[in-house]
């Protein structure tokens, strides 16, 4: 337990010149959540999003404030996990890596197998 307390830090200082960040550990691991549920709704939806890992944190992000802030439903049962409500979060990113899938589908350029 002791030992716990040295590795675990409350969160991460960084510094450029004047401007000091601070993300506390709360905030590292929203993140966190957010990619698991980002890149599960990539898995269901069947496409990927660009920028990788960076595009499902985005794409989960949207998700848990498109459906916390902007479309509530009520009734769902919901696992709160560090302040993220995980089954309203996954539903929202898998609405928005659907979303993004209908409407960039056509500017994304095909590959063929050229036939010799």
């Amino acid at each position: 337990m002791l030992a716990s307390l040295f590795v675990l830090a409350d969160g991460v200082t960084i510094k450029f010149g004047d401007n000091v960040w601070t993300f506390g550990l709360n905030f590292i691991l929203y993140l966190v959540i957010a990619a698991v549920v980002g890149l599960i709704a990539e898995y269901i939806v069947g496409w990927r999003l660009p920028l990788g890992i960076i595009g499902a944190i985005v794409a989960a992000l949207v998700g848990i404030w498109l459906m916390t802030q902007v479309i509530v439903i009520t009734g769902i049962g919901d696992w709160v996990l560090f302040g993220v409500p995980v089954v309203r979060a996954l539903i929202g990113a898998i609405l928005f890596t659907a979303l993004w899938h209908l409407l960039t589908y056509g500017l994304t350029r095909h590959r063929y197998r050229a036939t010799v």
